[in-house]
C-alpha cells in the first residue's frame, strides 16, 4: 500500500496530510485558504492521488506559513508513501493549456530536490491569495518530496489560469512518474540501485 499520514506541528501551523498514491483523485482539503484548497483539489484530481489535508495556521498574519508548511507536509507524506520507489516510472512531464495559460512541467522523483521556476504572475493577488505563494508551495514540495521539478509558464495573462494550470501540469507529470512501470515493476529505476 502506497499510503501515508503525516502530521507536522509548529508554533505557526498544525497540518495533517493523508494520501494514497494509488487513489482515484478523491480530495478533502481544508486549510482555511479557499484558493489554495481549490489548487490542492486540482493536484489530487489530476494526479489521481487521494488527498486529505487538515491545516490550521496563523492566518491572522497571512497565508504564507500555512501554504509553505502544507507543501512540506505533502512532500514528507509523498516520500513516506513511495518507500524505496521500486517499480515507479520516476519521470513525468506535461504541457498543459488552460485558456490563455500554457504551462510546462517536467519532474524526476530522484531524491535530489531542485526547483527551476520560470513563471511570471501578472498580478500580486488572486482574490486575497498572494500569487508568490504558488512558488513557495512548490519549493517546499520539491525539497521535502525529493523532487527535481522544472516549471515554466509559456503563455498567460490571467493569474488564476496560470496558477491553476501550474497545479494541473505538476499533477499530470506526478501521475506519470508515480505509475508502476509494468516492464520494471520489481526494479528501482536507477543504475545506482537506489533513489
Amino acid at each position: 500500500m502506497r499510503t501515508a499520514t503525516v502530521t507536522r506541528k509548529t508554533a505557526e501551523t498544525e497540518i495533517t496530510v493523508t494520501l494514497d498514491l494509488d487513489g482515484t483523485g478523491r480530495y478533502d482539503n481544508r486549510t482555511g485558504v479557499g484558493f489554495f484548497d481549490h489548487m490542492l483539489d486540482q493536484l489530487a484530481r489530476h494526479a489521481l492521488i487521494d488527498l486529505t489535508v487538515r491545516a490550521t495556521g496563523d492566518l491572522h498574519i497571512d497565508d504564507h506559513h500555512t501554504v509553505e508548511d502544507t507543501g512540506i507536509t505533502i512532500g514528507q507524506a509523498l516520500t513516506e508513501a513511495l518507500g524505496d520507489k521500486t517499480g515507479i516510472r520516476r519521470y513525468g512531464a506535461c504541457l498543459l493549456p488552460m485558456d490563455d495559460a500554457l504551462v510546462r512541467c517536467a519532474l524526476d522523483l530522484s531524491g535530489r530536490p531542485y526547483l527551476v521556476w520560470d513563471m511570471a504572475m501578472p498580478t500580486d493577488k488572486i482574490g486575497t491569495f498572494d500569487t508568490e505563494l504558488v512558488r513557495e508551495f512548490f519549493q517546499a514540495l520539491s525539497v521535502h518530496g525529493g523532487i527535481t521539478l522544472h516549471v515554466e509558464a509559456l503563455n498567460g495573462f490571467n493569474s488564476h489560469h496560470i496558477a491553476e494550470a501550474t497545479f494541473k501540469s505538476v499533477a499530470r507529470a506526478l501521475r506519470e512518474a508515480l505509475e508502476t512501470d509494468p516492464r520494471m515493476a520489481e526494479a528501482i529505476p536507477s543504475t545506482k540501485g537506489a533513489l
